[in-house]
């Protein structure tokens, strides 16, 4: 077995590996870097340190000296891949598979490479629904692929909120942003609903809201990718919301300001969201290359097709409903 030689014998030759062996001669191989020892001689890696795994401990530490020495790649939209991977997606996963137990339909119609547009029902109050699509999507599908989701210019302005959703790869809902994003064949996530489907009061959940002004089919028409509708159930209760005070919405400048069971009566308590049980399934992707290039001016075509992905949506949450055996069990 190897001996480490005298401290300073082995500084009369700096380069060499410190070790001696079993027939008490030096080893003459090169040490690797400042290690003093040859690679044949390198002490063996711990494989734990105390109760936590040694590999996890090297990686969160070489993790966090990228962040800080600025090691790090972001896109032209600001969207950091390595923090959502390595950060963000951790902490949703409990979320997403103990918390909301979702039950994912039909992700496979996800498609594994090339742009496309996910459109989807929006509903809670607070539209986690949005992350938990993304995440789930990253987790889930085969290909693991990013959702780049369009968000109002509100949740941009935030203080902490807006920065946090431009490191997720959200950007603004603007024709331009989204049409590059799309060129780049990323997925685009759509909610069409907007505040008004958020905002929904308890009586009317599941109930979808008009389609906005229908500027995604003019999107995915444009850029001749395919529409894939999704239906999510579950989000409607996480915070049910009986009421909207108006006037604090005006105060605070929010599009409404939700009372529920909880929320303002419990604080900050009242924030946490009610574990439901969540399904969430992806329809068969609508193809539209095969529309003429200047389809997208065409009202008409465009009304069709937004009241036809509309009732697509509808009819899954009405199914998934149906055969969702209970709220919260």
């Amino acid at each position: 077995m190897a001996q480490v030689i005298s401290l300073r014998e082995a500084d009369r030759a700096p380069d060499r590996c410190r070790a001696v062996t079993s027939n008490g001669k030096r080893c003459r191989n090169r040490a690797v870097g400042d290690s003093g020892f040859c690679r044949m001689h390198l002490p063996a890696k711990p494989e734990r340190i105390g109760p936590f795994d040694a590999n996890l401990i090297r990686d969160a530490l070489e993790f966090g000296r990228r962040r800080l020495t600025g090691e790090y790649a972001v896109d032209d939209f600001g969207f950091d891949e390595e923090l959502v991977e390595r950060f963000w997606a951790p902490l949703f996963r409990p979320l997403l598979q103990q918390y909301f137990r979702v039950d994912w339909k039909g992700i496979e119609n996800v498609p594994a490479n090339g742009a496309a547009v996910l459109v989807s029902n929006h509903a809670g109050t607070v539209p986690i629904d949005a992350l938990v699509m993304k995440f789930g999507v990253l987790e889930e599908h085969p290909a693991h692929r990013h959702v780049r989701l369009l968000a109002a210019d509100l949740a941009f302005r935030m203080p902490f909120v807006g920065p946090i959703a431009r490191k997720m790869g959200n950007t603004l809902a603007v024709p331009e942003d989204a049409e590059r994003l799309l060129q780049l064949g990323e997925l685009v996530g759509v909610f069409p609903e907007g505040f008004k489907g958020v905002g929904k009061g308890w009586r009317e959940r599941y109930r979808l809201r008009r389609f906005g002004r229908c500027g995604f089919i003019e999107l995915a028409l444009k850029s001749r990718v395919p529409i894939v509708p999704v239906a999510i159930v579950g989000s409607d209760e996480t915070y049910p919301m009986i009421a909207d005070s108006k006037l604090l919405a005006r105060v605070f400048g929010f599009p409404y300001f939700p009372i529920t069971p909880f929320f303002p009566l419990l604080g900050p308590l009242g924030m946490v969201p009610l574990p439901s049980k969540w399904i969430i399934e992806f329809g068969e992707p609508i193809p539209l290359d095969h529309h003429d290039l200047e389809a997208w001016q065409d009202a008409m075509l465009v009304f069709n097709l937004t009241d036809r992905i509309r009732d697509n949506i509808q009819q899954m949450l009405y199914r998934n409903l149906m055969s969702r055996r209970s709220v919260f069990f």
